[in-house]
């Protein structure tokens, strides 16, 4: 499915965090046939310069940036290699994330809370930091952070994942209060279930659920990640320039409940 929404974005640059597959692949192309450059960083190489030929096809200029976003000096890092090839970053979409372990509250190790609260919320916060001080020198820019429906409602077993989702929204209100006066718009988009990579290892694990999940759509099927691309573009574009702080949920239906 090719996204639907073709917005002049001519000589601006994207930055797009977990963009070797699923929503971030499909947001870095969209970008991408808008006119925009893109930087698409990721941990897994492969899968990342398989992104990055796709939008040379398109005809756009990209480079890979391997970058784990729970560490700082990688986060910095990916933020000189952007502005030394493109010389800003008009548009950021901070999406790179993990699903966790599947345990109730009482069960779930320390370890496994720590490693999803570093790469979902603290991965968040420092592509934000890194973004906004660059975005304040060049004089402004839009940044959408990828939360979830798990950053609206509840979900158990998923108590790391439900709380690090929760925690991009609040961050996502508060960045966009402090720095609203530099031009800068912060957004986050909160999709449903989507049929990515992750949710068909999900699927494939729990194969019982697939319908389960399914029941409880209202619009009767799972999303698309173009669909969730064409909304994450939105927010970024000039097309919402009075929208700041805002938490977009993108979930046929889930949440209206």
């Amino acid at each position: 499915m090719v996204t639907k929404v073709n917005l002049p974005m001519s000589g601006k640059v994207a930055l797009i965090t977990g963009a070797a597959s699923g929503i971030g692949r499909a947001t870095a192309l969209s970008f991408a046939r808008s006119g925009a450059n893109v930087v698409v960083a990721d941990i897994q190489n492969d899968g990342g310069m398989q992104t990055v030929q796709l939008i040379e096809k398109i005809g756009s200029r990209s480079i890979f940036v391997e970058c784990d976003v729970s560490t700082e000096s990688e986060v910095e890092k990916m933020m000189e290699l952007t502005v030394r090839e493109f010389g800003r970053v008009d548009y950021a979409f901070n999406n790179a994330g993990i699903d966790g372990a599947h345990a109730n509250t009482a069960d779930l190790s320390e370890s496994d809370w720590d490693k999803l609260i570093n790469i979902n919320l603290k991965g968040v916060w420092l592509c934000l930091k890194h973004e906004i001080r660059q975005m304040i020198k060049q004089g402004g820019g839009s940044i959408v952070n990828c939360s979830s429906i798990a950053g609206k409602v509840g979900f158990p077993l998923a108590s790391a994942y439900t709380a690090s989702k929760h925690g991009v929204i609040g961050l996502t209100k508060t960045a966009s209060l402090e720095f609203a006066v530099n031009n800068i718009r912060i957004n986050a988009v909160c999709p449903g279930v989507v049929r990515t990579p992750m949710v068909e290892h999900f699927l494939k694990d729990h194969p019982l659920e697939m319908n389960q999940l399914k029941a409880k759509e209202p619009i009767g099927r799972f999303g698309t990640p173009e669909e969730i691309a064409d909304s994450v573009l939105w927010l970024c574009s000039d097309h919402s320039s009075f929208v700041t702080g805002h938490e977009l949920v993108v979930d046929g239906g889930w949440t209206a409940q």
